[in-house]
């Protein structure tokens, strides 16, 4: 997610192009040699970051991952914090959370759905764990503002949802999008919408 101001390493720089190839052409379809063109060094100097391309895709799926969930703990706290913050603000604050994810970085959204079984089982595995984790913080807080929701309601809301966000990688096909601000409030209200609906 982007929060960072300061300029990007090395090693962020090959990833944040990683991403981009592997979303276009595949993953099978990008070199090393490529990859490294894009960041302006050699194929072979990509090795001293990267022990290859299979351990490039593992650190941006796992990454994305940890980095979802380690910022969602990050925002309930800081709502929390911040008074003792109604569970109302704490769902709102989740949902932007996730809307920066779905528009600053959708080619991992792409490669989640493409590629995330040519992770090995162990890095696949941790990106399941992760995200599930991710999900019941989610839950949680979605019982907290919509009591009368059953917890597999509320699962399966949140999932929704997440499908729903996670179909940024689809806007602007053929149009124009209407602008980042305009989009980020209009995913919001659909967002909250569907968890209305559901809570009823």
């Amino acid at each position: 997610m982007a929060t960072r101001t300061d300029a990007p390493t090395r090693r962020e720089q090959i990833l944040k192009e990683a991403a981009r190839l592997f979303a276009e052409r595949g993953f099978h379809g990008v070199g090393v040699d490529e990859i490294g063109a894009a960041v302006g060094i050699s194929g072979p100097g990509l090795y001293r970051h990267f022990a290859g391309k299979d351990a490039m895709l593992a650190e941006l799926l796992v990454g994305i991952s940890g980095q979802l969930l380690t910022g969602a703990k990050r925002r309930l706290a800081e709502v929390e914090a911040d008074g003792g913050a109604k569970a109302e603000a704490v769902l709102d604050s989740l949902i932007e959370g996730h809307i920066d994810f779905a528009l600053d970085d959708r080619p991992l959204i792409t490669l989640h759905d493409r590629e995330l079984d040519r992770l090995r089982d162990s890095d696949r595995k941790m990106v399941r764990q992760l995200q599930r984790q991710y999900v019941e913080l989610w839950v949680g807080v979605v019982r907290e503002v919509y009591p009368g929701l059953g917890e597999p309601a509320a699962r399966s809301a949140v999932h929704s949802v997440f499908g729903l966000l996670n179909s940024t990688p689809h806007l602007g096909r053929g149009g124009s999008l209407p602008g980042r601000g305009a989009t980020a409030e209009l995913l919001h209200r659909m967002a909250r919408g569907a968890f209305a609906a559901a809570g009823v």
